[in-house]
């Protein structure tokens, strides 16, 4: 009888979505033996729902949102941080005593039964503070020594209390940290600030820092009626109440037949050593939770059997900051937020704590992780896990999703690298095992008698093409027949990566429950604020009037900055310049040298210390660009957070970008091709004669720098990022040692409260991800833009991956304060600049081929003028004899007075000789290289451009499993708020004895 009325008065949801693993299979989640009996019942939901739940439970598949009021399956130790008895909250009003004993700004006497244990700020009684809480007497400041009594005794009584992760009464989680200095000046805005957070409904409690007499922590703690207040105003998705399976809808099929006896055969293989075991990482073993937008009208809709562990940690502290980046600190509508209290000294720091230690004296193995924090540690951040998967569902949990999602990227792009790596390691070995034979490194061994104009015209002389036979051989390994398939490949893998990378963060989101979250309207930045307050407009989304940046001020900032960026890129040129300068200086230098061993290897003392000079300015300007594009992005005022952070992210990579590959461009593409010949060398201010290329070619020296600059900027990458923190902490650890008169000399660190730890530890930088982002995206481009060069690339970007993810890993668990648990679906700006960097590595390679190697030379000379002219397909080795004696031209030293007992020299040219009609111009030889250069490079990417658009065209963005599966568990929702409003009006009818009609809310 109250389904007409639902279908009349209750509207559906459509905004539900169930948070539910891809990686679980869909028969996976119930025994075989259900599956008939289940298809055939879901047949007839649309008539009645109710029958399914009251039928058997299914067996439950692993689910990654965090329902942890159901969870029973906590690490052993866990349950003490994760649950608490079931108790109603105090309403604020019956608490108004214990709150006002907490606050920051009132000096109060107890008024709890633990009164005895209560402590009273030791600092200057302001006029704003007595006038805050007047109606109480203030208590006088009691002593050091009373303090530690009372600390001890407190510690004695209640251990959660001393564990630094709640308020003094051992019931209270604190949900965030306020650092401050008693000497700071900022009282009355402090004392506003923290007023207006008690109206808000949080409850603060402070603490001194037993470290820093200066110090003082003020504890934050959300009651259950403000998280739900909020919670409703944020539109965090909670687990819904009722529980609904993912059935298969399917029948038995020979297809589904053939997937079960594949698992089968699956379960009889070895295990995966990579894995992780779910007896070690027993906390994400979760059961199966749909979620809605939490609403209080709809409280009875949520399953809350504890109200404790209802918000996970991580939201909690999210909605916490929340209200202190929306409280104000004085009377005015721009007057708001801990940002800029953090800006102006008010407070020193704000952050969530950490959930407990890292470390536990006992194994985990036997005594289970005592919080997720060592959970992480012991499963992701040791260096003994390093082949181990990432366990991102916790990682999430803890750190937020921006982060999860940062480290599902990096994982996901450190597995796409192995094959990547391998097959570069192939064409390596291909070129190592073919060295010796190689007919262009055999004719340049064997040319004893070919002898080589000198390499400067004053001190230099003549020199035989078999003293670069080394430099030969070596050219030969990253020059060979491999080289075009390899770049081809790597152009191919650049869009698998991303396409495959699309895929895997649309299964990301929706395990997260991420597939409806929106992007909240962001609040403006207080810098924007300040500048654009007298200039006002209605904000489109918000409906409010906001500061509005007028579109000419925006407009002249944008081109300062642009301006700014290209005085930037011309500051890198000159550098790149420099080092030219110092590359003809050096070859001269190296040429004449008295050493017979640096004489005949001047081609590698060149461009060995040419790139070590080059990277010293690298390293040296990318500190340089930090602090300008800092500069420029604040001259910008962008309106909001994210807004600033895209600005920052694309100068940054711009200006590290044209730093780190200027160099590089200059070997590939404008080294030794504007050298002149013989008898017409172009020199530079008249003086240095241009370098030459070698007369294997020029790739060895493009080959030397990109190995020099990648191994050696990760391993000061590395460096900076683990040992930069470890000596910093280290620094704070010894200065609280070694205090005097600052504060109380701890002698066992373990002794400390929580918030004393993690205020030792360093703060995660203000750009956020952009510098972990940076690197990577650095990083590959250097691995896909001129890989066909140096094909070892993918294997060193692998390698110190695989670092780079634990280092990572080890640094936010050990070495950070927690950062703030933020949301995001994707990775922002980083996404488009990986696309355009794999468009440019099909340009660029393209042109490394045509170019800087010398393939096409070898492949003109073998099917136009070699011996297999006429002959048809012969081996290339045979195709390829007198290739160097061709591609070498014949100069007359009497025309230069050069005094040597040869009268002529070769070099590297395709020219006339000297006896010729028309002596050094360029014969037909050159002209049919260059067009089939060009040719090569317009066939290249077409056809690379073409490849790539087709497969990404072939994979879709998001699975069809998984949008069968969403538009499965939407209709299953649907049912499901039907069938659970039904319930709750058949309840209110029993209780009441009568019908309601009235909406949902």
């Amino acid at each position: 009888m109250f389904l007409p009325l639902l279908e009349r008065h209750v509207p559906i949801n459509p905004t539900i979505s169930h948070s539910a693993s891809w990686s679980s299979s869909l028969a996976n989640s119930f025994p075989s033996g259900d599956l008939e009996t289940d298809s055939d019942q879901l047949s007839g939901m649309h008539t009645s729902f109710s029958e399914i739940l009251k039928e058997k439970s299914l067996k439950p598949s692993r689910r990654s949102l965090p329902c942890l009021a159901q969870s029973q399956t906590h690490p052993i130790n866990l349950n003490h941080f994760l649950s608490v008895p079931l108790s109603p909250e105090p309403k604020p009003e019956a608490e108004g005593l214990s709150q006002s004993i907490s606050t920051s700004c009132s000096l109060l006497p107890p008024q709890t039964e633990d009164a005895k244990d209560q402590y009273v700020e030791e600092s200057e009684v302001t006029p704003c503070e007595t006038k805050a809480d007047e109606s109480f007497p203030l208590k006088k400041p009691v002593t050091r020594a009373k303090l530690e009594a009372r600390t001890d005794s407190l510690q004695g009584k209640n251990p959660a209390a001393s564990s630094g992760l709640f308020f003094r009464n051992g019931k209270k989680r604190i949900d965030y940290i306020l650092v401050y200095k008693k000497s700071s000046p900022q009282v009355e805005k402090r004392c506003t600030f923290e007023k207006n957070l008690r109206a808000e409904g949080l409850m603060l409690e402070k603490e001194p820092s037993l470290t820093n007499n200066d110090i003082m922590f003020v504890k934050v703690h959300a009651p259950w009626d403000t998280l739900c207040k909020y919670a409703e105003q944020m539109n965090i998705r909670m687990p819904f109440r009722k529980k609904c399976y993912f059935t298969d809808w399917k029948s038995k099929t020979l297809g589904s037949r053939f997937h079960l006896r594949c698992r089968q055969l699956k379960s009889w293989l070895p295990r995966n050593p990579m894995k992780l075991d779910k007896e070690a990482l027993p906390d994400l073993e979760e059961t199966d939770c749909y979620t809605a937008p939490f609403s209080r009208a709809r409280m009875h809709h949520f399953t809350i059997n504890n109200r404790e562990s209802f918000f996970s940690n991580s939201t909690r502290s999210r909605i916490v900051h929340h209200v202190l980046q929306r409280t104000k600190y004085e009377d005015g509508k721009l007057k708001m937020g801990i940002n800029r209290l953090l800006g102006n000294n008010t407070y020193e720091a704000a952050f969530p704590p950490h959930e407990g230690g890292y470390k536990s004296r006992h194994p985990i193995k036997t005594h289970g992780a005592q919080n997720h924090r060592h959970l992480l540690y012991e499963r992701w951040a040791r260096w003994g896990m390093w082949y181990k998967y990432q366990p991102l569902d916790l990682i999430r949990r803890y750190f937020g999703e921006k982060i999860g999602l940062y480290f599902a990227w990096l994982g996901w792009y450190t597995g796409m690298l192995i094959p990547a790596a391998l097959v570069g390691v192939f064409v390596f070995l291909y070129g190592l095992f073919t060295m010796d034979s190689s007919q262009v490194s055999k004719e340049i061994c064997e040319a004893n008698t070919t002898i080589m104009c000198p390499m400067c015209e004053d001190t230099c002389e003549p020199w035989t093409l078999s003293d670069s036979c080394v430099y030969a051989k070596v050219t030969h390994l990253f020059d060979n027949g491999g080289t075009v398939f390899f770049a081809i490949f790597m152009a191919i893998w650049a869009t698998v990566f991303l396409e495959f990378w699309k895929r895997r963060r649309a299964e990301l989101t929706y395990d997260w429950d991420l597939i409806d979250w929106e992007e909240e309207e962001e609040e403006l930045r207080p810098q924007f604020e300040a500048k654009y307050s007298r200039v006002e407009r209605v904000n489109p989304i918000s409906c409010k009037p906001e500061p509005f940046q007028p579109f000419s001020d925006k407009l002249s900032r944008l081109m300062v900055s642009v301006s700014g960026i290209f005085f930037m890129i011309s500051l890198v040129l000159t550098a790149v310049f420099a080092v030219v300068v110092f590359r003809l200086i050096a070859m001269e230098k190296f040429a004449s040298f008295n050493w017979d061993f640096v004489k005949k290897n001047w081609q590698f003392a060149t461009s060995g210390t040419g790139v070590c000079i080059n990277f010293m300015i690298i390293m040296s300007l990318n500190v340089v660009y930090e602090k300008v594009a800092y500069l420029l992005t604040n001259l910008e005022h962008p309106r909001t957070e994210s807004e600033w952070e895209n600005s920052f992210s694309l100068k940054m990579f711009l200006f590290q970008f044209v730093n780190l590959n200027s160099s590089t461009f200059y070997i590939a593409f404008f080294l030794g091709r504007f050298a002149g010949r013989p008898g017409k060398y172009n020199k530079l201010f008249n003086r240095w004669r241009l370098e030459e290329c070698h007369p294997s070619g020029c790739l060895i020296d493009l080959c030397l720098q990109m190995g020099v600059i990648m191994f050696f900027k990760q391993i000061w990458n590395n460096f900076m990022e683990l040992g930069y923190p470890l000596l910093q902490n280290w620094w704070s650890r010894r200065k609280m040692k070694r205090l005097g008169g600052g504060g109380q000399n701890v002698e066992n660190k373990a002794q400390l409260p929580q918030w004393d730890k993690d205020w030792n530890l360093q703060p995660m930088n203000a750009h956020g991800l952009v510098d972990e982002y940076l690197e990577m995206v650095l990083q590959f481009g250097f691995t896909t833009i001129f890989v066909a060069a140096f094909p070892l690339a993918p294997l060193l970007a692998l390698l110190n991956n695989i670092i780079e993810i634990r280092l990572d890993a080890y640094k936010f668990v050990t070495q950070w304060r927690r950062p703030l648990p933020a949301r995001a679906t994707d990775i922002g700006i980083w996404h488009g600049i990986l696309e355009g960097i794999g468009v440019l590595a099909v340009i660029t390679n393209a042109f490394v081929i045509a170019i800087t190697s010398d393939y096409i030379p070898r492949f003109v000379y073998a099917f136009k003028y070699g011996p297999c002219m006429d002959k048809g397909h012969h081996h290339e080795d045979e195709c390829l004899r007198g290739y160097m004696n061709s591609s070498l031209s014949v100069f007359d030293m009497k025309e230069m007075k050069y005094s040597s007992q040869f009268r002529y020299c070769r070099y590297r040219d395709y020219r006339a000789p000297p006896w010729s009609s028309v002596p050094y111009e360029f014969t037909l030889q050159f002209w049919h290289v260059l067009a089939a250069r060009l040719a090569f490079i317009i066939v290249f990417e077409h056809l690379v451009y073409g490849i790539k658009s087709f497969i990404a065209y072939l994979i879709p963005d998001i699975p069809k499993g998984l949008c069968d599966r969403m538009r499965r568990e939407k209709y299953l929702m649907q049912e499901m708020m039907y069938e659970a409003e039904l319930e709750h009006l058949q309840k209110e009818r029993k209780k009441n004895g009568r019908r309601y009609h009235h909406e949902w809310p």
